[in-house]
């Protein structure tokens, strides 16, 4: 059994540090906030008593100057008798209780703020405790473990917000680990099996000594041909990191030239034959990256031509759609059920309905247009057509004026 691994010690002979935390700070601060406090309270209450507050304006009366002699001293032994000044009494009197009360109030405010000391330190502990609790919950976390979440119970205050939040961006690291893991043994697969096939391909070819040289060219051509599509996957997984770390720059773009810009261009027969393109281009002027959007509107029409149909159709369209600029591709095709489309934004996830006739492409296509989209704060919506086929719609944010 592994234990755990014990708390660093001070190293000796060097002193150790007070870590000025939030709850010592609290608690230093509600110690303060009481002493200043109470010497404000002690201050009036001194002035009150003393006499004539400094603010009132009031001036009090003067006592009266008496002196009291012993009745039937002075006369009965002929000896002046002692005056007994009753002024001087009561000042003495006066300052006397003024110094008790004095201390006994600075005593009481001394016993009080150490009081108050030790309470904020309490209720300090009690209010952070749940962020300690956090604290160690995080601290346990890791990349095995991200399904854990703090739940922090209790009322819908402030440190309830701050865990929610942690537990949303949880959620999120969750969903790209385990995204990151996908496309790895994906990316892995697919990366093997095209290399197994060429390794092969030599094997076999080397280890005939009969070979001849049509049959050591063929060969060779077999393997550049799948060494370019490996080469087309690669730039494409680029493509794709590149898409989902965001945009560095955004520069005024019109998704109806682009668009256009790409159907003018020659096409290879690379789906089903007989595929027929229909555009209707308004503009539609937007904020972005325009190489990313370019292979954006790339990858959607050569996703719809290629999973298509002999003799289908294809229709492109740009244009606002409410106050948003839009781009939206529709195609002829096999049936796609509902349950399906949000596979086909996945990575090498192909449907086995849309496997005509060796087209079945990458696997990846439809994931660059997801992160790209994402990266440009677009909505991304899918939709199956009724007799076969996929409309889907990019909206982009519209750009002020």
């Amino acid at each position: 059994m592994r234990r755990a691994p014990r708390p660093a010690r001070p190293a000796p002979g060097r002193p150790t540090r007070v870590r000025w935390t939030i709850r010592l700070r609290l608690t230093l601060l509600y110690g303060a906030l009481f002493l200043v406090t109470g010497v404000l309270l002690l201050t009036v209450v001194y002035l009150l008593v003393a006499g004539r507050p400094p603010w009132s304006g009031v001036e009090p009366p003067n006592p009266p100057a008496a002196s009291v002699t012993p009745s039937g001293l002075g006369a009965a032994t002929g000896v002046p008798a002692p005056t007994v000044d009753l002024e001087q009494q009561l000042q003495q009197q006066r300052s006397d209780y003024l110094e008790k009360l004095l201390t006994s109030s600075g005593i009481a405010l001394a016993l009080l703020t150490f009081l108050s000391v030790w309470l904020g330190w309490v209720v300090a502990g009690r209010a952070l405790r749940p962020l300690r609790t956090m604290a160690d919950t995080a601290k346990a976390i890791s990349a095995n473990d991200l399904h854990r979440r703090l739940s922090a119970p209790g009322p819908s205050d402030e440190i309830k917000d701050l865990a929610d939040t942690f537990d949303a961006l949880l959620d999120h690291l969750e969903g790209a680990f385990e995204a990151q893991r996908r496309f790895v043994a994906n990316a892995s697969h697919e990366l093997r099996t095209p290399l197994t096939f060429e390794r092969s391909l030599l094997e076999i070819t080397l280890a005939d000594p009969d070979a001849s040289a049509a049959e050591l060219r063929e060969t060779c051509v077999r393997v550049l041909g799948s060494n370019a599509r490996q080469e087309k996957l690669i730039e494409a997984l680029l493509t794709l990191a590149r898409s989902q770390r965001g945009l560095d720059r955004r520069v005024p773009a019109d998704l109806a030239a682009l668009a256009a810009e790409y159907l003018e261009q020659p096409r290879a027969g690379d789906g089903p034959p007989g595929v027929r393109i229909d555009s209707e281009l308004a503009p539609a002027a937007v904020l972005g990256d325009p190489p990313l959007l370019e292979r954006l509107i790339i990858n959607l029409v050569d996703n719809a031509v290629r999973h298509n149909v002999p003799d289908g159709r294809v229709r492109v369209w740009t244009g606002l759609r409410g106050n948003r600029p839009a781009l939206c591709v529709r195609n002829t095709g096999p049936e796609i059920l509902p349950s399906q489309i949000e596979l086909i934004f996945q990575p090498f996830q192909r449907l086995r309905t849309t496997r005509l006739g060796g087209h079945e492409g990458q696997g990846i296509g439809l994931s660059i247009v997801a992160a790209i989209a994402a990266a440009h704060d677009a909505r991304l919506h899918a939709e199956p057509l009724p007799d076969g086929g996929l409309e889907i719609r990019v909206e982009f944010p519209p750009v002020a004026p």
